[in-house]
């Protein structure tokens, strides 16, 4: 094991509170998963252990049907401590939408990342996407022009087939990619630090039900059981002084 791994891996067996956080975004091709993957890495590792992401598209299995990919992703959201969402695209992902204003309904610590360099603001200017989706406590904005960083760590010739050929020797692109992965992490992370220490909104008097019905309102395969699961999930928020 890499020794700056190893490192923060100990601390989290020593004293150290760690905090699980939803990845949600598109997993539906190549780049999808393996950016979530390699962002989700690059957040433990600048995090030092800290913010550990849970990957739906871990989680899911092809022979899943509809309804129990919703379910799962709905129990595997509500069981982490913060959440992170990916708004990139013309128009954002419709699950990713549901799962943000299921964690506003549970009063979640939350961030919204857009790295996409498109404007789907449709004339608003205060975030590049539905004002709908916008504007709500406890929640961290970060919008990074990766394309921008990415090509200030790119080499500069690549015009001739021995410059190609150097470039791919050496790595160039992948070095440039997780280059900005890493910085993309490290925004991320302070993002997940400030909101963190956003109070909880959620009056103290209300939390119980609010949760009971989170756990009914979807209608879930197994209701008795999920409301022992929603309980256990309340009390371990309770424990880390989230709600």
């Amino acid at each position: 094991m890499n020794p700056v791994r190893l490192s923060w891996v100990l601390i989290i067996l020593e004293d150290f509170m760690s905090y699980t956080i939803y990845f949600a975004g598109d997993l539906f091709d190549h780049k999808h998963l393996a950016g979530n993957a390699s962002l989700a890495t690059a957040i433990a590792e600048k995090s030092e252990g800290r913010f550990l992401c849970k990957l739906p598209q871990n989680y899911e299995s092809h022979t899943m049907t509809a309804l129990e990919i919703r379910d799962n992703d709905l129990r595997l959201l509500i069981g982490c401590d913060l959440a992170l969402f990916n708004f990139d695209g013309t128009e954002l992902d419709s699950g990713t939408v549901v799962e943000y204003m299921y964690a506003k309904f549970a009063d979640m610590p939350s961030v919204i990342l857009r790295t996409d360099i498109r404007n789907a603001s449709a004339g608003h200017d205060e975030n590049p996407w539905n004002p709908m989706v916008s504007n709500y406590p406890r929640t961290e904005v970060v919008v990074l022009n990766v394309h921008e960083r990415y090509q200030s760590l790119a080499p500069s010739s690549q015009n001739s087939e021995a410059d190609l050929l150097r470039h791919y020797k050496e790595n160039g692109s992948c070095k440039s990619a997780a280059a900005t992965t890493d910085w993309v992490a490290g925004e991320v992370v302070v993002a997940l630090e400030r909101v963190l220490e956003q109070p909880a909104r959620l009056p103290p008097n209300q939390v119980s039900t609010v949760y009971d019905w989170l756990a009914r309102m979807p209608e879930f395969g197994e209701a008795a059981g999920d409301l022992a699961y929603f309980e256990k999930v309340l009390e371990a928020k309770r424990r880390k002084g989230l709600i």
